[in-house]
């Protein structure tokens, strides 16, 4: 079987550790997800799920690899949306790397299947987080306010 993919790579003006708390702490991540969160112990073989607002479990799954501030890697499977469950487990990759006076953050997202349904989701969610991300961080305030698909799903 072949495998669907997103990468996505940005340059923020942080350092490493700045960015891994960002990536791993729960009321942080509220500010540039939009209300959602994930929780998890953040070590490897540790539970992972992502907590909607009203605390609907949307997606869950397990750290497969956590390296504080270089690499994060959760096996991450859709919950919400039924069509986007039977697909199974996916890949999140978080990679970190210094570059110069700013942090290399490179996010891979890849499932067994092509074509995927939730990779084409991921798709459209991850540009407007990580940008998010990346304005929060350098300026203290979100690009956007549009909510992913995901959170906006109604099951």
């Amino acid at each position: 079987m072949t495998e669907s993919e997103f990468v996505y790579v940005t340059y923020i003006k942080t350092t490493p550790d700045k960015l891994w708390y960002a990536l791993t702490n729960p009321e942080f991540m509220k500010q540039y997800w939009l209300g959602v969160h994930c929780e998890s112990e953040w070590k490897s073989g540790s539970a992972w799920k992502m907590v909607s607002e009203t605390g609907q479990i949307t997606d869950a799954g397990e750290i497969l690899e956590s390296d504080p501030p270089r690499r994060l890697v959760i096996k991450w499977r859709h919950e919400w949306r039924e069509e986007l469950k039977e697909e199974g487990y996916s890949q999140c990759m978080f990679e970190i790397e210094p570059a110069d006076n700013s942090t290399k953050l490179t996010v891979t997202h890849r499932i067994d299947r092509k074509p995927s349904k939730f990779i084409e989701a991921v798709s459209g969610g991850w540009p407007k987080i990580l940008s998010n991300l990346k304005s929060l961080l350098e300026t203290g305030q979100i690009v956007t306010e549009t909510r992913c698909e995901q959170a906006e799903a109604k099951g």
